[in-house]
């Protein structure tokens, strides 16, 4: 069943009032008048205009022709599962025929109804689920907030017309959530129509970059830069976490890109939090004064590293 646009029929857009709808009804009902228009299909083309203006022209079958429109305009049409079509008395006019397949099949038979108007009863539909992405920071995620968000969804104005309306909504973000974990808030998406209930709104968490981590999962990683003796020696390091500052102890002889595991100072909550990586990064002086060059100098001349020795060996 072909799917018919009625706003394209009457040549308006869908958010003109009934002033216009009327007007361009009028205008094209004159064109197309089987009893004075030269043009070709005419009797055709003036039963598509008086079949669009009896929707568009009515609050509520106007309504529900705007939520049908969401579930596809284009190619083959079938009404969405609960749909009933409920008969209506036709407010008449110049136009006595019989209206399209398409519309007996949505709004019912013209001029064979109870006489007591179309009713949006006719039809219910839940609400359709709606889905932001929720940026938080890294702190935010491990110990919960409350965060205030605005978002749209779709309803309808005074006047029946599908309209986007702003919903602001304040929502408590979990302890312990995770990169694309989904929150879910029940009954927070689109209305529903006639007695169905409305749909879900579902917030996808996503991390704001952080300048100190990186987050797998539940493992957070840190780059912790070393002078080169404190590498060969050894030292202590105050290393920032989520949680503050802790004491870590950096072993002698530590080797450029060595892993060191916190255990449990990840994201996550309880027993199943992960860990921090702290990766070890020897960093060299961009300059030397003379002192420090001798230092080298002598170092050189003395030590026994071979920093060569095993090069291109395997095994």
């Amino acid at each position: 069943m072909e799917f018919k646009d009625y706003y394209k029929i009457l040549g308006v857009d869908t958010d003109a009032d009934d002033k216009t709808v009327k007007a361009a009804y009028r205008r094209l009902a004159r064109k197309y008048h089987p009893d004075v228009s030269a043009e070709e299909n005419a009797e055709s083309q003036f039963k598509e205009v008086a079949e669009a203006y009896e929707v568009l022209k009515d609050k509520d079958k106007r309504a529900e022709y705007d939520m049908l429109r969401q579930h596809g305009g284009a190619g083959p049409f079938e009404p969405p599962p609960g749909w009933q079509p409920g008969g209506f008395e036709s407010a008449g006019g110049d136009f006595q025929g019989g209206f399209s397949d398409f519309f007996e099949q949505v709004f019912g038979q013209a001029g064979h109804g109870s006489g007591q108007g179309y009713s949006r009863q006719h039809f219910v539909h839940r609400g359709e689920d709606i889905e932001l992405v929720l940026a938080i920071f890294l702190e935010d995620a491990l110990q919960g907030e409350s965060r205030t968000i605005s978002y749209e969804v779709p309803g309808f104005d005074e006047r029946g017309r599908l309209v986007r309306q702003q919903r602001t909504l304040k929502v408590k973000i979990p302890a312990g959530v995770i990169e694309g974990e989904r929150i879910r808030l029940k009954g927070q998406g689109a209305p529903g129509i006639g007695d169905a209930p409305a749909g879900d709104l579902y917030l996808q968490v996503r991390f704001a970059p952080h300048p100190l981590y990186l987050v797998e999962g539940q493992t957070l990683t840190l780059t912790v830069p070393l002078a080169p003796w404190e590498a060969v020696l050894g030292c202590k390091l105050q290393v920032p976490t989520l949680e503050g500052a802790i004491s870590l102890t950096v072993p002698a002889n530590s080797q450029n890109g060595k892993r060191m595991r916190i255990k449990g100072r990840g994201l996550g909550k309880g027993d199943k939090r992960g860990d921090l990586y702290v990766v070890l990064r020897v960093n060299l002086p961009d300059s030397a004064s003379e002192k420090e060059r001798a230092l080298w100098q002598q170092l050189s001349q003395e030590s026994t590293f071979d920093a060569r020795k095993n090069w291109g060996r395997t095994g």
